[in-house]
């Protein structure tokens, strides 16, 4: 069985399942996958995002505000505490930074960060963190505000081993995406050979990021059979093993 430990699906098309997330979900558990948890972007949308996924026990959701959401909610420590009360809810996030997308004064992105951390620190519940361009401030506020004192992933993997050792040392888990099947991804290639069997896990960022075969066109949850395929392949084990490993993976980082 496969766990997608990173998705959108309030964000999915729908088309192909006659706009119906009962038939997608369907689909998804014929697919063999077991658990999926769906990721929280911003505040705005988090209510029916809710709505849409209560009803299924193999969801589960996490709360936050992505760092490239600018004009938005931006929840204080209290409100993400609040909101991250609820049983459905297994992390906070996803949270970070993004230089890629974002420039100029960015104290705002720097202090959203830190009150995500913050606040997963007073539920005890992991950080999902996304980083882009950004890896030596990233590093640098887990490490002021403790952040391995929960830990958390770092999601859709696209820096180099240097990096994942530090991550790995501050208590976070490195989860690889659909990018690992792309030609050019062999920095992330090799940081999934080298990673410990105990702290990697695989995701799809759908609807986001497809990987090879689907590249360009939209992701879903069911074809993060590819990202495992990948790292079989590069790992020299069994599919059947990758999922074993990185669904303990989950379980044992979200204490589920």
């Amino acid at each position: 069985m496969l766990i997608d430990s990173h998705c959108h699906l309030d964000r999915i098309d729908l088309k192909p399942y006659e706009n119906d997330f009962n038939c997608f979900m369907i689909e998804a558990k014929a697919s063999q996958l077991e658990h999926l948890l769906c990721i929280a972007i911003d505040l705005e949308s988090y209510p029916a995002m809710l709505e849409q996924v209560f009803s299924h026990p193999q969801i589960s959701v996490t709360v936050g505000v992505h760092p490239n959401v600018k004009e938005c909610i931006d929840p204080s420590i209290d409100e993400l505490v609040t909101l991250g009360k609820l049983n459905k809810v297994i992390g906070i996030g996803e949270t970070g930074l993004d230089y890629f997308r974002s420039d100029g004064d960015l104290n705002w992105q720097h202090q959203r960060f830190r009150n995500h951390i913050r606040a997963a620190k007073i539920l005890k519940k992991p950080l999902i963190i996304h980083t882009r361009e950004a890896k030596t401030d990233t590093l640098k506020i887990l490490k002021e505000e403790g952040a391995e004192e929960v830990g958390g992933v770092i999601h859709c993997f696209t820096e180099d081993w240097e990096f994942a050792q530090k991550a790995l040392d501050l208590n976070f888990y490195i989860s690889f995406s659909g990018i690992i099947t792309f030609n050019n991804a062999e920095t992330i290639k090799d940081t999934a050979k080298k990673i410990p069997s105990d702290k990697f896990l695989i995701e799809t960022d759908s609807p986001y990021l497809a990987p090879t075969p689907y590249r360009g066109r939209p992701n879903y949850p069911t074809y993060v059979r590819y990202v495992a395929e990948k790292i079989a392949e590069l790992r020299g084990i069994s599919e059947h093993k990758v999922a074993d490993m990185s669904t303990k993976n989950f379980y044992t980082l979200f204490n589920l």
